[in-house]
Parts: C-alpha cells; sequence; structure tokens
C-alpha cells in the first residue's frame, strides 16, 4: 500500500530538485552574461572617465570609437584578407589616431569654450562618425571570427564562450596598465596632475594640451580594443556606437565620473541588471535598464554610487 505513495514522492522530489537545479544553472548562465557584457560596459566608461578626468568634457563619441574599431578590423580582415590579430592591431591604431585628430582639428581649436559647447562638438562628432561607417560600410551588419575558436564549454551547466575569457582578459590588462600608467610613471602623474588644476600643472611645466591629446588617444585606444574583441559575439553595425556610448555614460555616471574602479563595479551591475531582466522578465526590458538607472542614480545620487570611493581615489594619487 505505501509503495505507490512512496514512488510518488520520489517521483516529485526528482522533478523539484531537477527544476531547481535548472533555475539555479539559467541564474548561471544570466550572470556569466551580465559579467560579459559589463565588462563591455566598462571599458566605454573608462573611456569616458579619461577624458573627463584630463578635460572636463563627456565625450559622447566614446561609444562610435568602439564601433569605429570593429568595422574597420572588418574591412581589414574580410576585404584586405589581412590575418585577424592583424586587422585588429591596425583598427585600434587607426581609432587611435581618429581619437588625436579629433583632438586637435575639432577639441583643441576651440578649447576656451565653454564645457557645453565642447560636448556638443562631441556629439557632432558621433553623428559624423555614425554617417561616415553608413556610406562607407552601409547598414548591413559584419562579424569576426572568434580568436579560439566557437567552440563553448560548459561551467556547472552553463555555457561559456571562448570570446568571453578574450573580453574579460582584456578588461584585466586595461586596468591593470592603466593603474600602473597613472601611479608609477612620470607622464601619468603629469594627467593627474591636469585633472586637478590645470593652470597649477602649466606653472610647474606640464604641457596640458599635449596631456588632453593623450588623453583622447588613450580613450580611442580603448574604444578600438573594445570594438575588436566584442564583434565576434555581438556583431558590427554602423549604429551600434549610439547605443553603446549611451550605456558606457549612465554606467560612468553609475560608478562616478572619473572612478575607474567604479565604472568596473557598475559596469558589471548594469550588465546583471539586464540579463536578469531579459531573462526573467522579457527581453524588450533590456534596453531600458541603462536609462531608467541613470535617471534614478541622476535623481537620487547626482556624484553616483561610488562618489566618495572616487574622491578618496583621486586624493590618494
Amino acid at each position: 500500500m505505501n509503495c505507490p505513495y512512496i514512488c510518488y514522492i520520489t517521483y516529485i522530489s526528482n522533478h523539484v530538485t531537477g527544476g531547481l537545479m535548472n533555475i539555479g544553472i539559467q541564474l548561471l548562465q544570466y550572470t556569466l552574461s551580465g559579467i560579459t557584457i559589463g565588462s563591455i560596459y566598462a571599458m566605454v566608461a573608462i573611456g569616458f572617465n579619461i577624458i573627463y578626468n584630463s578635460t572636463g568634457i563627456i565625450n559622447f563619441a566614446q561609444g562610435d570609437f568602439v564601433m569605429l574599431g570593429g568595422m574597420i578590423a572588418v574591412y581589414f580582415y574580410k576585404s584586405l584578407h589581412v590575418p585577424l590579430f592583424l586587422s585588429g592591431l591596425c583598427a585600434v591604431s587607426i581609432v587611435m589616431c581618429i581619437g588625436m585628430l579629433f583632438e586637435r582639428f575639432a577639441i583643441q581649436i576651440v578649447k576656451n569654450s565653454s564645457i557645453i559647447t565642447l560636448i556638443i562638438i562631441t556629439i557632432a562628432a558621433s553623428i559624423l562618425f555614425k554617417g561616415g561607417a553608413m556610406f562607407i560600410w552601409g547598414k548591413d551588419a559584419y562579424i569576426l571570427p572568434s580568436f579560439s575558436g566557437d567552440t563553448p564549454f560548459m561551467l556547472f551547466g552553463a555555457t561559456i564562450l571562448p570570446q568571453t575569457l578574450w573580453i574579460l582578459g582584456f578588461l584585466f590588462l586595461i586596468v591593470s596598465a592603466l593603474t600602473v600608467f597613472f601611479r608609477f610613471t612620470i607622464v601619468g602623474k603629469a594627467m593627474k596632475a591636469c585633472s586637478f588644476n590645470k593652470r597649477a600643472a602649466r606653472i610647474v611645466g606640464i604641457n596640458v594640451n599635449r596631456m588632453i591629446l593623450l588623453s583622447f588617444a588613450l580613450s580611442a585606444l580603448i574604444g578600438g580594443i573594445a570594438g575588436v574583441i566584442v564583434t565576434p559575439i555581438t556583431l558590427a553595425h554602423y549604429d551600434r556606437g549610439s547605443l553603446l556610448g549611451l550605456k558606457g555614460f549612465g554606467t560612468a555616471i553609475l560608478g562616478g565620473l572619473g572612478n575607474m574602479e567604479g565604472a568596473i563595479a557598475a559596469g558589471i551591475i548594469i550588465g546583471l541588471l539586464e540579463c536578469y531582466s531579459a531573462g526573467l522578465i522579457s527581453s524588450g526590458y533590456k534596453d531600458a535598464i541603462a536609462l531608467i538607472t541613470l535617471l534614478m542614480v541622476l535623481f537620487f545620487r547626482p556624484g553616483g554610487i561610488f562618489a566618495k570611493k572616487a574622491e578618496q581615489a583621486l586624493k590618494s594619487y
């Protein structure tokens, strides 16, 4: 008499356990995807922060540096048949040169204008970059092959693409290199001095114009690297830079403008929120998360959730 009851309990228990395991695997998958996406946003936000620290302006063309990195790499790889590694290297170099030319022939010429005027110039540059990319490459989406193949591997039931490790690895290298650069090199300390007080930096002999040019070069370099490494999983499209720029700006605001560590944490937070909302609610809300987060932060904590840490970080240099 007890056997059917025991079998029924065992059946229910197995299915409940299996359901809980599936939920756990899904949450792990969303978490890994969120960290990957958040790492991309963090790279864009770091580019925002570098220029903001040096000039006090928000470069709304930063997302287009990412777009140009991916599109130029695709052009070298598929049209000119250059090896993948060299295609990425050429794309990053060209984007860095574009960033330097943009600063020299757009920002430097009107350097004494108001901050609002300079920000409007970066918005105009973003429109110009997007229009130029559409004219050259059209409205099609392009893709690069993954650096280490497309065969995924499993982690506790969740799937991880090899390109994800490249993204995380490059984020780690960028953050480590920038930390060493700003803390232990003369040029990096000179850039930090310009972020504190440009007039005082000039008095002690620092070439402020050169430091600003270097900040645009570094920002474009990071954007180009981000564009190359994310194209294998997100595709390259002429209009992708606008959305990346918006989300990168939201990440920079959330982490506290000028705070590199805050940008990393904020990027992961936004990436996780996007993936959880897409997986648990609806994918239609995914792109609205960054905007909603940005608005909430501007309403309740305009300095960003890591603003105090940002101030302490500036004092430590």
